[in-house]
């Protein structure tokens, strides 16, 4: 079945978030002061069951969903995550299934991952700098465990690895450029991404947005670069070569370059609210249907109509008024 929102846009990606407990407290994400030893997460009880998330992701593929996220939160947090992997690579119509993590926990689950059917992953890594890694995930875990992390992941076979990179001026601006210098040549590729606006916690401000433009100049200074086309009709990271052919980097312009008009995503909440933009303020709840037994066709049309009428643009038409709107949390949906 083929959906189009209110602006054409197909549906053809999923994020599914398992959990909304992460080990890491970016002030940009899931800062200390809201997300305090006095904040209460979901009840486990409340997440949506690995076989129910296998459900309904059956009938997002049919609605023409080929490419699956699983996010958090941190994911590796959720118990037993290969046994969900298993359940949706074995899904019929399923292309790409990846998972977004902050490596800490890769050492130990990277293998089991992988022989579950897992093929790629991605990591947030914002930088190489020890001190400057500890200040921005804020429970002072030092870089050197994540590169541990992805070292393990190749060793598995995980391949390709994708590295996530958040730039915030007077933050780490001084030093994304070491983590293009030191992936380039070696496998990975560093997508580095505009500080976003998401949630209402982190205290986002435009002046500490590094464009991309800036960044690009910055890489290209050191390693000339030039542009190259999208790997699909709807990627958000522009990709960027090395010239000297040593691979490539993807920049994500989320804020002075908005996407809006390409976007064909929509999000699963860990307990099971769909969200049909990163920046929304309400969502639809997926899991009474499920857990009241509602058959396979009723599900798939309350997915499709919430889809035909959605109308999403916040990044587009970004203003004083859209960041006082309350907005869901990246920390609970996944970036």
């Amino acid at each position: 079945m083929t959906v189009g929102d209110q602006f054409d846009r197909p549906f053809r990606d999923l994020r599914i978030s398992v959990t909304d407990r992460c080990n890491f407290r970016c002030p940009y994400c899931m800062p200390k002061q809201a997300f305090g030893p006095d904040h209460r997460f979901l009840p486990r009880d409340e997440l949506l069951t690995y076989e129910e998330i296998e459900q309904v992701t059956r009938i997002f593929v049919d609605l023409g969903v080929s490419k699956v996220r699983i996010t958090g939160g941190e994911p590796l947090l959720r118990r037993d995550l290969p046994k969900l992997v298993s359940r949706l690579v074995a899904i019929d119509g399923l292309n790409d299934l990846t998972i977004t993590t902050n490596g800490v926990l890769l050492r130990q689950l990277c293998q089991p991952l992988r022989d579950a059917g897992l093929t790629r992953i991605t990591v947030s890594l914002d930088s190489l700098d020890d001190q400057t890694f500890r200040v921005m995930n804020d429970v002072d875990v030092p870089v050197a465990k994540v590169l541990d992390g992805i070292e393990a992941a190749y060793d598995s076979g995980l391949d390709p690895i994708k590295i996530n990179t958040v730039v915030q001026r007077g933050v780490n601006d001084n030093t994304f450029v070491d983590l293009a210098r030191y992936f380039r040549g070696r496998g990975p590729i560093v997508r580095f991404i505009e500080y976003m606006d998401v949630g209402t916690t982190n205290g986002w401000h435009l002046d500490e947005v590094v464009p991309a433009h800036e960044i690009i100049e910055k890489i290209n200074a050191e390693f000339p670069i030039e542009p190259i086309d999208p790997s699909y009709s709807g990627e958000v990271a522009r990709r960027w070569r090395y010239r000297d052919g040593h691979g490539e980097i993807g920049v994500i312009a989320s804020v002075s370059k908005p996407f809006c008009s390409t976007c064909t995503r929509m999000r699963l909440s860990p307990e099971g609210q769909l969200y049909t933009c990163l920046f929304a303020s309400n969502g639809h709840d997926l899991r009474a249907l499920v857990r009241g037994r509602a058959s396979d066709e009723t599900i798939a049309n309350f997915i499709a109509d919430i889809w035909r009428r959605r109308d999403d643009q916040y990044s587009q038409i970004r203003s004083a008024q859209t960041l006082q709107m309350p907005r869901i949390e990246m920390s609970y949906i996944g970036g």
